[in-house]
């Protein structure tokens, strides 16, 4: 198959649907690569980069057309594009089906076969092919950037012999890949990084970014929060209210907010109002991502820049991966190399769009003349939900109780192992010299006073494999020591030999571990 990538029309629209890199890929597929000359000129990528790497270059956009079996870009496609294209093409490009029904009627009216790259499920399979993840996260990163060219301070705290410079404070609304993206640029730049979620479970993730999660006091604490797809489904209206009196109350004190909360195909949810804004410092910043679909701002402007009256700098622009044309191109053109890989399952250039494959039917907007928006629900669930546990708290009297039955049945199994034990032995006892039987018995009870002294010492002071070596030199001790009352001076030496060994083999254990765990300590 030939595939073509057209050069983007949109206005600011930088990025790329196939680098150099990835047409070298395409080609080991069996696939012919074409571009659209001055395609990837805005990424960095010239016509004599993509002819170096084995790609003919072609002059028009309608010779393009013409010439490929699948068209791969950006952005959707205008309807002035597809009216003078040939039927019967592949199209694999970001769609937003939801908003372009007349888009995809004209592409069922062309017979054309439209994966869309926003609408891949969120499956484990499918996690190459994210597009939307792979721009959420340049996104996140960016919006810090962004942020910093139009806060007039610094993000870190400094000492200087000029006076001591205070940290900013940022807080990033939405823990998803643009959020998580966005607090590790800005903890790594050194600000106070403060981070809201509704759903709960992230709280570690921020956590262990150096951020601080930003709790509610409420039951329902986005106990639902996360929905099939891993977005962040509605809160409810009495969470909704307590959210924004919890904003109300930073927001004097953040000199940066980053809005996140977007799901594709939905308006984005109001979360920064007016009050909130007025609120905030001269010289503040709010950087909104979710502009493009309404906003989570109240006072947003999709793709411009505002000051408010108090002097708060409101960013709407909705390129932010475009202005990192060069690395979104990379990660949106490996994206689109791997669903062709999945296209080509014999790697021999021929196309099969198996419907019956959850990543390829899920992505599938149009085929066979006909409008497959929206897919039916995935036979594998996008993330596997927690369910919640419903398990009461014990009493005082029924936790007694049942540790008073816990004893009893561990007792009873030891009482029982001790009674086959003794038989065992008293059996092995009437036939086996008794040199033999001494040995036996020591040999016992250091297993058995090895095994309670490694059990009785907390897990969380050595790791498994400690904890075997310091076993079996417990054992050895023991052993040891019983033979150091020996009449022979070289059975004594040995003995004391071996104490010693086994001795410095656990403390050195003891001390490696300490320093293993003091590694993962945060001072």
């Amino acid at each position: 198959m030939r595939i073509g990538a057209l050069r983007e029309v949109v206005l600011n629209e930088a990025r790329v649907a196939m680098t150099p890199e990835s047409a070298i890929k395409l080609q080991k597929l069996g696939h012919e690569c074409l571009i659209q000359s001055g395609a990837g000129s805005r990424a960095s990528f010239s016509d004599t980069d993509y002819e170096s790497a084995g790609v003919r270059v072609v002059a028009t956009a309608d010779q393009l057309w013409s010439e490929s079996d699948i068209i791969i870009k950006v952005r959707e496609p205008l309807a002035e594009e597809l009216a003078d294209s040939p039927d019967g093409k592949t199209l694999i490009s970001f769609i937003t089906p939801s908003s372009n029904g007349a888009l995809l009627e004209q592409m069922a009216g062309k017979r054309m076969t439209a994966l869309a790259l926003d609408m891949v499920p969120r499956i484990s399979r499918a996690q190459k092919m994210d597009a939307l993840s792979s721009m959420a996260n340049i996104a996140g990163y960016r919006s810090v950037i962004e942020a910093c060219n139009h806060f007039d301070r610094f993000l870190m705290g400094q000492m200087t012999a000029a006076g001591k410079v205070p940290p900013a404070r940022v807080l990033v609304v939405g823990a998803g890949v643009a959020g998580l993206s966005a607090i590790g640029t800005a903890v790594s730049l050194g600000a106070i990084t403060l981070a809201f979620d509704v759903r709960p479970e992230v709280s570690e993730q921020i956590e262990s970014m150096g951020a601080e999660f930003v709790f509610l006091e409420f039951d329902e604490l986005q106990a639902d929060g996360a929905e099939s797809g891993g977005y962040a489904s509605p809160s409810s209206p009495e969470f909704a209210k307590q959210q924004i009196e919890k904003f109300l109350q930073l927001a004097p004190s953040v000199d940066i907010v980053i809005t996140t909360a977007l799901i594709p195909n939905r308006p984005a949810p109001l979360l920064w109002t007016a009050d909130m804004v007025n609120l905030m410092r001269s010289g503040s910043v709010v950087v909104d991502l979710a502009a493009e679909r309404g906003g989570n701002c109240e006072l947003t402007v999709a793709d411009e820049k505002i000051v408010t009256k108090n002097g708060v700098t409101i960013i709407g622009f909705t390129d932010f991966p475009s202005r990192m044309a060069s690395q979104s191109s990379s990660l949106l053109a490996t994206n689109i190399r791997h669903m062709i890989d999945d296209l080509t399952p014999q790697k021999d250039g021929a196309i099969n769009v198996n419907i019956e494959d959850d990543v390829i039917r899920g992505s599938l907007v149009s085929h066979q003349g006909e409008v497959t928006w929206p897919p039916p629900p995935p036979k594998v669930s996008a993330i596997a939900a927690v369910k919640k546990s419903h398990t009461v708290a014990e009493t005082a009297a029924e936790k007694s109780l049942r540790e008073e039955a816990e004893l009893k049945k561990s007792l009873n199994i030891s009482g029982i192992g001790i009674i086959i034990g003794s038989v065992l032995c008293l059996g092995l006892g009437t036939i086996a010299p008794s040199s033999f039987m001494q040995h036996l018995i020591v040999f016992v009870l250091s297993i058995y006073i090895g095994f309670h002294v490694i059990w009785g010492v907390a897990h969380s002071l050595h790791t498994p494999l400690m904890a075997i070596t310091n076993a079996i030199s417990s054992i050895i001790i023991v052993g040891a020591i019983l033979q150091i009352v020996s009449s022979s001076f070289l059975v004594v030496l040995l003995a004391s030999i071996s104490v010693f060994i086994a001795s410095v083999n656990i403390f050195g254990g003891f001390l490696v571990t300490r320093r293993m765990l003091a590694m993962f300590q945060r001072r």
